[in-house]
């Protein structure tokens, strides 16, 4: 399925740039969404998890540098992409996460960088992908690997 992301270019600029040259380098292409928590958001976009033999360090991939965190006012509504990062607010890295639902306790904690504006139903899909126990201690694991085929950046006025 296809998602699409319209860019909040005025609260997270350098994030965007930063996931742009990602995207644009094939980065992404061929990861997974390793995390899934119902009723939470779908987590994607570690390296590592291009092999399955790796799946001990899922989660743990970086892009080889950390970003500056730009915590900003937009909220963490259903739809939202934001940055993964560790405990420590400046260690987003190339990791994102797209909300399922609602999640206010993560305003201003992390950085919101756009929102879907096509393809709920494919992020409803992916929320619904059966999960075990993973090494967070909570039904994150998906089953199935979710596949990230690529992602591309397009002018708005080129999305029908």
């Amino acid at each position: 399925g296809e998602m699409v992301v319209q860019f909040w270019t005025d609260a997270a600029p350098d994030t965007i740039a930063n996931f742009k040259k990602l995207a644009r380098s094939g980065f992404y292409n061929g990861t997974i969404f390793h995390r899934i928590v119902k009723g939470f958001m779908i987590q994607g976009g570690d390296p590592n998890t291009k092999d399955p033999a790796k799946e001990s360090s899922y989660g743990a991939g970086t892009a080889g540098y950390r970003i500056k965190a730009e915590f900003n006012e937009r909220p963490h509504d259903r739809g939202v992409i934001s940055m993964a990062r560790e405990n420590q607010p400046d260690t987003a890295s190339c990791q994102f996460f797209i909300c399922l639902e609602p999640v206010h306790r993560l305003d201003h904690q992390y950085a919101t960088f756009g929102k879907l504006i096509k393809g709920l139903d494919v992020l409803d899909k992916i929320g619904d992908t059966p999960t075990v126990m993973g090494p967070d201690g909570a039904r994150s694991k998906p089953t199935e690997r979710v596949t990230i085929k690529s992602i591309e950046i397009v002018t708005a006025d080129s999305v029908k």
